[in-house]
């Protein structure tokens, strides 16, 4: 079984992301652990890249402070090789195609494997492209999560259909960050979905606090927050361990409800 199950066994999963790097890479280790202790079911595991065309500015900022300190993919490697020896959580890569592809699919798939990544996202890779890398992840156990959008329509069960790990459904038309509210017909996607596929479904995108997480939380099989967690370490830099555990377990107790 690949670990990303286990993150739906229990009830409503809690996903949490941050920048790899982001104060520094010992750091990154360290809040991934504060995150399983209060409560995180699987941690996204963001790749700093110099064009993150998905993210914005909280998520962008933290890009560049990693990108700084000399964050690179075989150091950000080390890091999750370093984290497998102390936790068994499940562990997935946020990227953008291009250092995937400059890294080379054989060699970063067979490296995930090696140090123990379960699933791989990749916002800026089309669903009709996905199987450019999708049979080389397969072969060395990472799953390819897709994403579904608001303006999916047509293709949501055809996504749906060809799913593994988890279908990320974005809550928001735009680029990532905190919303005060989250008017998407979520209730509709996800009624397509559910007719089509018994994958779990995760919804992401501007979910900031218990309230938005206790009504998402009801909709779906999990939430996922990033932009969130990325403010908390950004204002409190290399102390942030203790917010961060504090935040996440405000939000796991608010999707147990």
């Amino acid at each position: 079984m690949n670990r990303i199950e286990k993150a739906f066994e229990n009830g409503k999963s809690f996903i949490g992301f941050l920048t790899a790097g982001d104060p520094n890479l010992e750091k990154t280790e360290e809040f991934i652990l504060k995150m399983e202790r209060a409560g995180a079911d699987l941690i996204e595991i963001g790749i700093p890249f110099s064009d993150p065309v998905a993210e914005g500015d909280v998520i962008q900022e933290a890009n560049i402070r990693a990108l700084s300190v000399g964050t690179t993919v075989d150091k950000i490697f080390d890091m999750v090789k370093s984290v497998r020896t102390k936790t068994q959580i499940p562990l997935a890569l946020m990227t953008y195609a291009n250092p995937v592809f400059y890294y080379g699919y054989e060699k970063f798939f067979k490296k995930c494997e090696e140090v123990g990544i379960d699933g791989i996202i990749i916002p800026d890779m089309p669903y009709e492209e996905k199987d450019e890398l999708a049979e080389t992840a397969s072969r060395y156990g990472v799953k390819t999560i897709s994403l579904i959008a608001p303006t999916s329509e047509q293709r949501i069960r055809t996504i749906a259909e060809n799913a593994e790990g988890f279908l990320y459904v974005v809550s928001s038309m735009g680029v990532s960050g905190v919303r005060k509210e989250i008017n998407t017909d979520l209730k509709s996607i996800l009624k397509v979905i559910k007719e089509t596929t018994n994958i779990p479904c995760a919804i992401g995108f501007g979910i900031s606090t218990p309230q938005q997480a206790k009504e998402i939380g009801q909709m779906a099989d999990g939430i996922i927050v990033g932009s969130a967690i990325v403010k908390i370490i950004q204002e409190y830099k290399e102390e942030a361990g203790h917010q961060i555990y504090e935040y996440v377990r405000a939000m796991k107790d608010a999707i147990k409800k």
